[in-house]
């Protein structure tokens, strides 16, 4: 008996395949390289998980907190800083002419000249004076904006932050969605997240864990810089 021929099928799909190759490649690709993209063991095709490329991107581009402008203390101090100077100038000036000093700069120069350091105005005024130095120093030094949670940067040089109530309001819906829990209040602060929550009916322990998991799921999704903790707290309710 004589063996039958292969089905059309199985001889054109070899063919099919091998007449499309060409189309994915350049045409004056080298050997080398020809042998070097062929498809190999199924584990270098697989891509990089999303959470692993956030976290590397996390390790070179590490997110922080925006920086407030400042814009209202620094146009206090402009402002104070710019009419002390113009009347001083001004009262330099009027004297250059000719004409005598202001009475406030005659009376302040003769205070200052006159009146002893441990005078009660005296250590006022320095004591106002050291406290808005405190003040603006940490102005400098500290980023502001506390009401803001910075995102993981997708990118390097990429920022974006989140409101903290818009992430509670997420949150707070997120706790109602758990079967028992009948009214939720969440208040999300840089470390913690305190959840509470009033379980109408089944096991507080069973809502409380199902609660947790939950938002520990919708935290993650809000993908934070950096990830607040959870604290769930449930009160049975019977009224």
């Amino acid at each position: 008996m004589t063996p039958d021929p292969d089905p059309p099928a199985r001889g054109s799909t070899p063919s099919a395949r091998r007449a499309t190759v060409p189309m994915t490649k350049e045409p004056e690709e080298p050997e080398e390289l020809r042998e070097s993209t062929e498809p190999g063991p199924p584990e270098h095709d697989v891509p990089l998980p999303p959470d692993l490329v956030a976290g590397e991107h996390d390790r070179r581009d590490r997110s922080h907190r925006p920086w407030s402008a400042r814009r209202v203390p620094a146009a206090l101090v402009a402002s104070v800083i710019l009419v002390a100077a113009v009347a001083a100038l001004v009262d330099v000036v009027a004297v250059r002419a000719g004409r005598p000093a202001a009475a406030w700069r005659r009376h302040l120069a003769d205070e200052l000249a006159t009146r002893p350091l441990d005078a009660g105005w005296v250590l006022t005024g320095a004591a106002v004076a050291a406290v808005l130095g405190i003040w603006l120093i940490v102005l400098a030094l500290t980023p502001g904006l506390r009401h803001w949670l910075p995102l993981r940067s997708p990118a390097p040089g990429l920022r974006a932050s989140l409101d903290r109530d818009g992430a509670a309001d997420l949150l707070r819906d997120a706790a109602l969605r758990v079967p028992g829990v009948s009214r939720a209040r969440v208040r999300v602060r840089r470390h913690r997240v305190k959840a509470r929550a009033d379980v109408r009916f089944r096991d507080p322990q069973r809502v409380k864990e199902d609660l947790t998991a939950v938002l520990d799921e919708e935290r993650d999704q809000l993908v934070l810089g950096r990830p607040p903790r959870i604290v769930v707290r449930v009160r049975q309710r019977t009224d």
